[in-house]
């Protein structure tokens, strides 16, 4: 397969997965922040169990690679707190729909970072994007649930904006997977101290279910999304 059609296929398969996230929101009746910590700690122990046994390095080449990737995974764990946050205050469908707004952030940021060239045709599908988010907000009311689940699907967005440019970066030099394992390692360690301040009974269903998230819906999501 052509390496652009393989990396199309790599992202459209992540994509899929991560839109089905937003259903262990529902299913998990946990604060939003301890659903992504134990998301992210599944994730980068299988990742990390993965290479050990492949025998691949995982070192970075650079000290700047290494605080690159550290804020990856603290920009990481602000957008999965966030989205889980949204299907928690909002719906499922709201999460996913403003989530999948990111490309809007990207279309803007990504000619300033990397000297592309903005196409119009871009500019466009932008505008519709934004236009379809305006859709489902019924009012612009703070007491509003959808328009409080539009505003934490929005800074989910804009986050993952800024996360897809800073693995863009990092994927030219390292493996998609290899990336993935640091920025969850990182956003694990980020989010630790929650288990301090936020206190939840967590039962083996839910343990069970945060595997899944993190295993299939997280580790293997998102090695394919940056490898792609």
């Amino acid at each position: 397969m052509e390496a652009k059609a393989r990396s199309l296929l790599h992202i459209h398969i992540a994509v899929v997965l991560f839109g089905l996230t937003g259903l262990f929101g529902r299913y998990l009746e946990l604060p939003a922040v301890l659903i992504t910590l134990g998301r992210v700690a599944f994730a980068s122990a299988f990742l990390f169990g993965y290479y050990g046994l492949k025998g691949v390095g995982l070192r970075l080449g650079t000290r700047r690679d290494y605080a690159l990737a550290l804020f990856a995974g603290a920009i990481l764990a602000f957008h999965w707190t966030a989205f889980f946050r949204t299907v928690q205050v909002s719906t499922v469908a709201i999460a996913v729909l403003t989530y999948s707004t990111f490309p809007l952030f990207v279309t803007f940021a990504e000619p300033l970072l990397y000297r592309e060239r903005l196409r119009a045709r871009d500019v466009a599908f932008a505008f519709v994007l934004f236009g379809g988010v305006l859709l489902i907000v019924p009012e612009f009311s703070a007491a509003n649930r959808a328009t409080q689940g539009v505003l934490w699907g929005m800074a989910s967005s804009f986050a993952y904006a800024a996360l897809s440019l800073l693995n863009r970066r990092l994927a030219r030099r390292y493996d998609g997977g290899v990336v993935a394992l640091y920025e969850q390692g990182a956003a694990a360690l980020v989010l630790l101290p929650a288990l301090f301040f936020v206190r939840a009974p967590v039962t083996a269903p839910d343990l069970g279910l945060l595997a899944l998230l993190g295993v299939v819906f997280t580790a293997v999501a998102h090695a394919l999304f940056i490898s792609g």
